[in-house]
């Protein structure tokens, strides 16, 4: 790691540190069912939330005339405080995302001005520019989704959304792993490429966690190893939908059923990254990253089971997100010790 780059480590990864937090500020939102009770966007002047009675009171009122309110609710008798309760989780959230963007561009700026980024790295950023200014639109998309007829957002934008958060992080980690890695070694291809498909399974499997969130399909089926009345495979996975391509992307005993067997695929192939790693003569961050993978995927998987099994409480269903977000960390960093 060069001297002159320490800096600019600290900014990336207090940049990922942000994500982090966003990500956990997102899972509590959705848990919560907050994330429509904002139902506009302002650049500048919803940064902060309503100051008085009357503010509250007009954005309440403009929250009435959707759907959420209009077809769950107002059976609900839902008041003014429970408003403020969900719309403090999504207006965090939104902010929090503001805080990301000035966090990014006051010092990519400075930087620049110093002369502190080498052309490489100028690029790298730039992408990470438009990576969270798309993520930004995803998240408005999500939320448009649920304010039309639907009292709900779509799980394919959700997924969207989320997934790309995900990605955005791990990208932001490996330029900050460029820079604390300078410099470059042999390549042991078959590893190298048996973490490439681990990590592919890993972000589909990220993306049906958001199809399961986005269906709230974790409220049923709540048994392992088995779906419920000794089947495998529970005979609802094959008649929820009219196409099985369907019944896996939005019938909701399909997804989880995907989703949960994915998991053993995940476990499987970072089990063989491992196994296969303690045959080949690795470096000591090589097999520091490839011990903490096989770590941090059987925590998740265990993690996944009681989740289910209990129903997606709030603190474990928010804890099954952050570990999947601990776990693509390790995933990127052991991928970026195999590549380089």
């Amino acid at each position: 790691m060069k001297k002159e780059n320490n800096y600019v480590i600290i900014w990336l990864l207090s940049g990922c540190l942000l994500l982090f937090i966003m990500v956990i500020v997102g899972g509590i939102t959705r848990l919560t069912n907050s994330g429509l009770s904002m139902t506009d966007w302002h650049l500048v002047t919803d940064t902060f939330p309503p100051l008085t009675e009357e503010k509250w009171s007009q954005a309440f009122e403009e929250y009435k005339k959707f759907p959420e309110y209009q077809k769950i609710n107002i059976h609900n008798d839902f008041t003014l405080s429970d408003y403020k309760f969900i719309y403090f989780w999504e207006w965090f959230h939104r902010f929090i995302g503001r805080i990301i963007g000035l966090a990014f561009i006051i010092p990519f700026v400075y930087f620049l001005f110093k002369k502190r980024l080498s052309t490489e790295t100028i690029k790298k950023c730039v992408v990470l520019l438009f990576m969270g200014g798309f993520q930004g639109f995803l998240g408005w998309f999500m939320v448009r989704s649920g304010l039309i007829d639907n009292p709900d957002v779509s799980h394919y934008r959700l997924a969207l959304h989320l997934t790309f958060a995900f990605i955005t992080f791990a990208y932001t980690l490996w330029v900050a792993l460029d820079l604390i890695y300078p410099n470059k070694t042999a390549v042991n291809i078959p590893l190298r490429n048996l973490a490439r498909v681990a990590l592919v399974f890993l972000v589909i499997q990220i993306i049906y966690g958001g199809f399961v969130a986005g269906l709230n399909a974790g409220l049923i089926h709540n048994h392992w190893p088995l779906m419920s009345d000794g089947q495998f495979i529970h005979d609802s996975v094959f008649i929820e939908k009219s196409t099985l391509f369907l019944n896996f992307t939005e019938g909701k005993s399909g997804v989880q059923f995907v989703h949960r067997t994915m998991a053993y695929v995940v476990v499987g192939l970072i089990l063989a990254l491992y196994i296969i790693s303690r045959k080949h003569l690795l470096n000591t961050l090589q097999k520091r990253g490839t011990s903490t993978l096989v770590i941090m995927v059987f925590f998740q998987f265990a993690l996944g089971v009681f989740t289910l099994l209990y129903g997606v409480p709030l603190w474990l269903g928010l804890l099954h997100q952050v570990m999947a977000f601990i776990l693509l960390s390790a995933m990127t960093f052991t991928l970026h010790r195999l590549s380089k």
